[in-house]
């Protein structure tokens, strides 16, 4: 019963926080200036810190001379989201589907999200497109070409479709791209196993209002966050070679923070 009563003063705060910010991060916004960006990032470690979630930055992101850079990352939770936008000035790409959920949706208009639809295999050009517009604007894209979420323990095979974003011959923007690896590590300061990696996943049949409880009620968990070097076309000139590369890559950084069961370092590199 307490559990629940701290957990729901929580969300409370976190709501709380969130309407005073906005109106500064709303006109932000309409006046087009960067202040947003960082109004955005100062949001996500407040959230970071209400919700007892630390992490640590391995590496870190690139920073392409006149545009942004498109990251290839692994999908865990949404608690990812919270995460990355507290390191860096980014955006995501999502489903559709998120533009309509309730308060979630919200949150990820604000944060100028590129919303795609997956299944729409005629317009996969035209959503690699606006993807590429984005980074040419330079904005920085998080795309999780898993395309859904894991438990933690292992990465699903990327899908190659929105990696056309890069350019490979049909745009004026041939940029590379950087691989991100995100482990959870840690429970209460102590190591996560296998069995308990999956506490903090959030799997597609739960409901997001359960999974935040039980993360509030049960977890305080530790994340590490590795910024692999930036694959160049160069290197895998076809979508299809890009994404089994940037597939490596992401699982090889995955497995070197799960077989080192490094602790969370120094107060400079964690939140």
């Amino acid at each position: 019963m307490i559990s629940n009563i701290w957990a729901g003063f929580i969300v409370f705060c976190c709501l709380i926080i969130t309407l005073c910010m906005l109106p500064f991060y709303m006109l932000a916004r309409w006046l087009g200036s960067p202040v947003r960006k960082r109004i955005e990032m100062r949001w996500h470690k407040i959230m970071c810190s209400m919700l007892g979630v630390s992490y640590e930055v391995r590496g870190k992101l690139a920073q392409p001379d006149g545009h942004g850079v498109l990251i290839a990352a692994n999908h865990v939770s949404w608690i990812d989201i919270l995460v990355l936008g507290s390191i860096a000035p980014i955006s995501f790409v999502a489903k559709q589907e998120v533009r309509d959920w309730p308060l979630l949706g919200s949150f990820a208009r604000w944060q100028e999200s590129v919303f795609v639809d997956r299944a729409a295999r005629r317009t996969v050009h035209e959503q690699a497109m606006r993807i590429n517009a984005r980074l040419k604007a330079g904005d920085n894209i998080v795309l999780f070409p898993e395309g859904t979420t894991s438990d933690g323990n292992f990465i699903y095979p990327f899908k190659s479709s929105l990696f056309g974003a890069l350019g490979f011959g049909d745009a004026d923007l041939s940029s590379p791209i950087q691989p991100m690896a995100i482990v959870y590590v840690t429970e209460h300061g102590l190591p996560m196993g296998r069995f308990d990696r999956p506490l903090a996943a959030w799997p597609g049949d739960v409901e997001l209002g359960t999974h935040l409880m039980r993360v509030l009620r049960e977890t305080r968990l530790g994340v590490v966050v590795s910024f692999g070097e930036p694959i160049a076309l160069s290197e895998a000139p076809s979508r299809k070679q890009m994404s089994l590369l940037a597939y490596d890559r992401v699982s090889q950084m995955a497995s070197n923070v799960l077989r080192g069961r490094e602790a969370l370092l120094s107060d400079e590199k964690t939140q």
